[in-house]
C-alpha cells in the first residue's frame, strides 16, 4: 500500500489493552506501531491486569508466578494513575518507557526504574507514588474490565480490539497475536491483515500452537 494511499484513508482505531509487565504483550506493542506505520491504523492504548486477571485462580497459580503477579499491581496503577490525571493519550509513551527499561533493559520493576521511565515520558514523578496506593485500583479494575469484556476470561494480555469494517459489522476483538520477534514493515503489515481476517470470521475462536521461542526483544 502507497504512502499516498494510506495517508488518505480514514484511519482505523486499534484500542489495545497491556500490562506493561508482560514481555508477549510487549513485543505485540511494538508490531503495532510497525503497523502503523504501514496500514491505516492509529492504536489507542489501555490498561488491563495480570493482578486482577489472576485474583480467582492465585491459589492454583506456581509459587514463583504467584510472587511475580502480586507485584504487578505497582506498574499497572502508575499506568492508570497518568491516564486519569494527565489523559488517555499519555499511555503510549509511559509503556514505551517503562516497556524498554523492563524487558528490552532488564531493569527491576521498582520505583527507581519507574521514576526514570516517568521522566522520560514527560510525566511528574510523584505519579510513582501510585505503585503502592490502592487509590486507581477502582479505575484499573474498570479498564481491564473493559477490554477482558471483549474476549472472555480464558486469555491475557494484549487484547485487541476494532471497530467492524464499514462501521456496520460488529467490532472484532481478540487476544494477541503471540509472535516473536516483532515483525517489521510491510511483514507487519501482512500479520495485521491476516490477523484480521482470521478473527472477523463468524465462529472463528482459535489457533494455537507450542511456544519454541523465549521473548525477543530487537
Amino acid at each position: 500500500m502507497s504512502t499516498t494511499r494510506r495517508t488518505a484513508e480514514a484511519k482505523t482505531t486499534a484500542d489495545f489493552w497491556f500490562d506493561p509487565i508482560c514481555p508477549w504483550a510487549w513485543i505485540t506493542s511494538r508490531w503495532m506501531l510497525e503497523v502503523q506505520k504501514v496500514r491505516p491504523v492509529e492504536v489507542r492504548w489501555h490498561v488491563m491486569s495480570l493482578a486482577v486477571l489472576n485474583e480467582p485462580r492465585m491459589d492454583e497459580l506456581p509459587e514463583e508466578y504467584r510472587e511475580k503477579i502480586a507485584n504487578a499491581w505497582g506498574p499497572v496503577r502508575v499506568c492508570v494513575a497518568a491516564a486519569t490525571e494527565h489523559g488517555e493519550e499519555v499511555l503510549g509513551r509511559l509503556y514505551t518507557a517503562l516497556g524498554t527499561r523492563f524487558h528490552v533493559q532488564g531493569l527491576p520493576r521498582e520505583r527507581a526504574t519507574i521514576v526514570d521511565a516517568l521522566k522520560e515520558a514527560g510525566l511528574p514523578e510523584s505519579l510513582a507514588d501510585a505503585a503502592d496506593s490502592e487509590t486507581y485500583d477502582a479505575e484499573v479494575r474498570a479498564s481491564h474490565k473493559a477490554g477482558i469484556d471483549k474476549v472472555g476470561e480464558e486469555v491475557g494480555t494484549p487484547v485487541i480490539a476494532v471497530p467492524g469494517e464499514n462501521g456496520t459489522e460488529a467490532e472484532v476483538a481478540f487476544f494477541g497475536p503471540v509472535v516473536t520477534p516483532a515483525p517489521k514493515g510491510e511483514a507487519a503489515g501482512r500479520l495485521w491483515d491476516g490477523t484480521l481476517l482470521v478473527a472477523s470470521t463468524p465462529g472463528f475462536f482459535e489457533i494455537k500452537r507450542t511456544r519454541t521461542q523465549d521473548p525477543i526483544f530487537d
